[in-house]
């Protein structure tokens, strides 16, 4: 498993479409719909109380007494003992995203990635290259982490996916398939540029799950070469008006599922 001219990509997933052309730019420019096979049939209360919502506030506040709920996330859930009981939360995966996305929740959410759309990471802590290396199992331990899979952590981001694509529709894309987003980078290791189309365009391959920003001024702060694409909102599983407060550390962050990426590039 190299990385090479084609996207490092599993046969299957459950969006139901193949993965090397959910990986493609080609995806990007002519999106599809997704949908992550039975969320939401499996979860039909949480998409009428969604339903029923008539602002944004109204909104979040259905899905996260929902998730409250269901994966009891209330911190004070506590054992018989008294002892407070640790529960996988997908706010907690995020948090942890927003401090380090090579750190270990950063590895459960690209795992995530892979098993429901099947796009490998490409990169973490180091590049990933070939399997198996050291830094793939390094990659792989993080990801399988019996800290973070309990409490069916999946599922939750499963959900946080398909309420994201619900507000997205409802209330935030206006009729924008596919918002202009950012991102500063340093150098190539992480975004490796597959073809040069000019000196200001190329198709650059993003990791499986990467930030972008939707502040050209933010994306700034965090490298002097700055990528702009187009991303479809079919690809964001997260972003910080999904829920009150700011979840991720950055202003205007996007969670968005990687592959090609046809990008401009600008020069600090």
């Amino acid at each position: 498993m190299s990385l090479d001219a084609n996207p490092s990509v599993h046969s299957t997933n459950l969006v139901g479409i193949p993965t090397g052309l959910l990986a493609s730019s080609a995806f990007n420019e002519h999106p599809l719909k997704l949908r992550i096979s039975g969320v939401r049939e499996t979860n039909p209360a949480l998409f009428s109380m969604l339903n029923d919502a008539t602002s944004i506030e109204e909104a979040q506040e259905a899905f996260q007494n929902y998730m409250r709920a269901v994966f009891a996330l209330d911190e004070a859930q506590r054992h018989s003992s008294g002892r407070r009981r640790f529960r996988a939360s997908y706010l907690r995966l995020l948090a942890g995203w927003g401090f380090d996305a090579n750190g270990p929740e950063g590895a459960v959410l690209k795992g995530w990635v892979e098993s429901r759309f099947g796009l490998l990471p490409t990169f973490h802590k180091s590049p990933l290259g070939r399997y198996p290396s050291p830094a793939w199992m390094a990659y792989v331990e993080e990801k399988m982490s019996a800290r973070f899979h309990n409490n069916s952590i999946h599922l939750q981001l499963d959900l946080l996916y398909e309420y994201c694509q619900w507000m997205l529709a409802r209330f935030f894309s206006a009729g924008r398939h596919r918002p202009v987003l950012y991102r500063g980078v340093n150098d190539f290791a992480e975004h490796q540029l597959i073809t040069r189309i000019n000196k200001r365009e190329a198709i650059a391959r993003q990791n499986n799950l990467v930030s972008f920003s939707a502040a050209r001024d933010v994306a700034d702060q965090f490298g002097d070469t700055i990528l702009e694409a187009q991303v479809p909102t079919a690809k964001i599983v997260f972003f910080n008006a999904l829920l009150p407060g700011h979840v991720l550390r950055g202003e205007g962050e996007y969670l968005v599922i990687g592959g090609d990426y046809h990008v401009k590039l600008s020069y600090l």
